[in-house]
């Protein structure tokens, strides 16, 4: 029997899921909605699935099992929300949502209705990054003394042109940190645990007609002691390799896009050999640096695969709502720390607003 989705928001996203659904066996992309029809008619051309109309049409297909939330960021929750409600399992694209009132909506739904719920965060299941975490969690580092990561991109100001949403924080959240740094950010938090505060400054230098950020840097201090920076923009040509760099009392390591540029570490292992050996060099993965649709599927697809396995067995997702949740509050925290000049503690009490303009 095959586990049947339906797509909602038909834009290029959604290109990238229906890829990574096609090379899941046993699963198949069975029903697409999009607002604008046209949209929708077209991309279940694409895949060979049935379009709909209205969503709600779209939900009472008894042959839908799990929904995946692939409109833009601001626009996620109402179609997720209603999917729960219709005992779908939900799959969001990253950002869960742009504030964290949103993102609860989307938790508590999910959890009322008792269906499952996926954040798209497909970074943590690159082989590279696994290993890393694994090397953090058995310990090699010693004591975690910083974990920095860098996003070095480039949009052009076409890009932001090409669609009414992108760089409004209504339905983008905020800009290279919410839309394009997010990965690293959830990356981040993974390898180095809880953020307890935040010190940022971000701006907007390299683009026009556009109300986010197009260039950030925030100092983070974790709950473990350790510092780190988080660097993200999308006003560096022409676009580099995202990276992230964690080090140790007794181990260093620097991941580069999906590979290793340094492994090294007081205690060897056999397994370093290995590591080395499948994980270092340069890849052809640009990671979308400079062009977003040049994005690897590949995590997509392990990600959802993880999904599958976690409804089929009752357990949890590798990356839930609460997960998901996660790096939008450290992003919000930055937008409030750069908004207000101030060093942010976190948890966040409350959403942050974007200052109103002069």
């Amino acid at each position: 029997m095959k586990t049947g989705f339906a797509i909602v928001g038909c834009g290029m996203i959604s290109r990238f899921h229906a890829k990574a659904i096609a090379e899941i066996r046993g699963a198949k992309i069975v029903a697409c909605y999009d607002a604008f029809t046209a949209s929708a008619d077209r991309f279940a051309d694409e895949v060979g699935c049935k379009a709909y109309h209205e969503l709600k049409e779209m939900l009472a297909d008894p042959g839908v099992d799990i929904v995946t939330i692939c409109t833009p960021s601001g626009a996620h929750m109402d179609p997720a929300v209603a999917s729960a409600n219709a005992g779908k399992h939900v799959v969001v694209e990253k950002p869960l949502e742009i504030t964290l009132k949103r993102c609860d909506k989307i938790i508590d739904a999910c959890r009322k209705n008792k269906v499952q719920l996926c954040t798209i965060l497909p970074s943590r299941f690159s082989p590279a990054n696994i290993a890393l975490k694994a090397a953090i969690d058995e310990g090699r580092f010693g004591r975690l003394t910083l974990g920095d990561t860098f996003v070095k991109w480039w949009r052009t100001q076409e890009y932001y042109d090409s669609g009414g949403w992108r760089g409004t924080f209504a339905m983008d959240g905020g800009g290279a940190y919410m839309n394009q740094g997010i990965h690293n950010v959830d990356l981040l938090y993974w390898f180095m645990g809880e953020v307890v505060e935040v010190a940022a400054f971000t701006d907007t230098l390299a683009h026009e007609r556009i109300e986010v950020e197009d260039v950030g840097a925030a100092t983070v201090r974790f709950a473990n002691g350790a510092v780190g920076v988080l660097e993200a923009t999308t006003a560096a040509w022409p676009g580099l390799l995202k990276k992230t760099e964690i080090h140790g009392t007794t181990g260093s390591a620097i991941v580069e896009q999906d590979h290793i540029l340094k492994w090294e570490f007081a205690k060897k292992s056999p397994k370093d050999k290995t590591v080395r050996a499948r994980l270092m060099g340069d890849g052809k993965n640009t990671g979308g640096a400079a062009d977003p649709s040049a994005i690897d599927h590949s995590g997509h697809r392990d990600q959802l695969k993880d999904f599958i396995k976690a409804i089929e067995k009752g357990t949890k997702p590798a990356i839930d709502g609460e997960e998901g949740r996660k790096s939008v509050e450290l992003i919000l925290a930055i937008y409030k720390s750069s908004w207000s000049g101030k060093v942010v503690k976190l948890p966040l009490k409350s959403d942050p607003k974007p200052p109103k303009k002069n």
